[in-house]
């Protein structure tokens, strides 16, 4: 089946290709995995229009959401080969490709939204983006997903004594799965369509997302509580193909990256937004928002963050830490 879908997204790529010269316009294709109310989608239609305004017809983007081309680690492999412009990526997915992006997945290095977005940014953040030019991808900027917190189904978390054997759902990602066992949980790495029939048979006691994400899937359906504890904010990755941006002209890099800079700052405003509506709408539907004391949580992850010293990773740690402090 998967040779298929490459198959398939490859013809598109040609057709629009084809398209695009006999027009004198240039097609860009981007896929995600999320659903067409989701705040990075509509982002994406507003980087359209913007990109049509700056290159005045010249260029445009068509969209393919809902994974229907793949999951999020498909897609990226989609861009390796030339086969799809952009996608939308959460940082830990890109791990096993940019192994320095797991600086995203350690729990609490952020000590405030500001903080956060100075440092994506700032240096750190910008050198990271580089860092996905050696797997043939060109990192294009960042939209923000908030933090992720725990939910449970049956089980009230507020401390992390509390996670103890739990199993928690988690992404592919070892330092997902190293953060949430340093809190005393058994990390469970499931693919997100898996999550809900996962959460409903037992298979895990709970997962860990953004209050959007919660809402939007539908996973307060079957989860009592949710703790706002926020241990991680894993940024999502806007990405592009090295083949297909190497290809487009200087100008057309240009309009490209005003385009996604001017989508950049709608996304923010409008995750803001929808964060709000999810958890008045959780709270409506039952759920019980807990709002721990963050210390323990904090606390519970040291060692976890002393492993990396003298690693880079270790190196992003304190530059990131500097800045906090420099900020204060």
């Amino acid at each position: 089946m998967q040779w298929i879908k490459t198959l398939f997204c490859f013809s598109v790529f040609l057709l629009l290709t084809a398209c695009s010269g006999e027009q004198s316009k240039t097609t860009l294709r981007i896929g995600h995995t999320l659903d067409t109310e989701h705040s990075v989608h509509k982002a994406m239609i507003y980087m359209a229009e913007r990109l049509r305004h700056y290159s005045n017809g010249e260029m445009d983007i068509v969209i393919y959401p809902s994974a229907q081309l793949g999951n999020e680690r498909e897609m990226v492999e989609l861009l390796q080969i030339g086969s799809l412009a952009m996608t939308k990526v959460s940082a830990a997915t890109i791990e096993g490709f940019v192994p320095e992006m797991k600086i995203f997945s350690l729990p609490y290095i952020f000590q405030s939204r500001e903080h956060k977005w100075s440092v994506l940014n700032g240096e750190v953040g910008q050198n990271l983006l580089s860092e996905t030019r050696k797997a043939h991808l060109v990192g294009l900027g960042y939209y923000d997903a908030g933090s992720r917190s725990f939910y449970m189904t049956d089980t009230r978390v507020d401390s992390p004594e509390d996670l103890t054997s739990k199993k928690i759902r988690v992404m592919e990602s070892q330092t997902a799965v190293k953060m949430v066992n340093a809190f005393g949980g058994a990390a469970t790495p499931i693919s997100f369509g898996e999550l809900y029939a996962a959460l409903q048979q037992g298979v895990v006691d709970g997962a860990e997302n953004n209050p959007p994400s919660f809402y939007l899937s539908r996973h307060y359906e079957i989860s009592k509580y949710y703790i706002l504890n926020e241990h991680t904010a894993v940024p999502d990755v806007i990405l592009g193909s090295a083949h297909v941006y190497n290809n487009l002209t200087d100008q057309q890099k240009q309009w490209l990256d005003k385009a996604v800079a001017d989508s950049v700052e709608f996304q923010k405003e409008l995750w803001l937004e929808g964060e709000l509506q999810a958890l008045a709408e959780v709270k409506k539907a039952g759920v019980e928002v807990i709002y721990p004391d963050k210390t323990p949580f904090i606390q519970a992850v040291q060692d976890f963050h002393a492993s990396f010293e003298g690693t880079r990773i270790g190196r992003y740690l304190a530059q990131i830490a500097q800045m906090n402090e420099d900020e204060l």
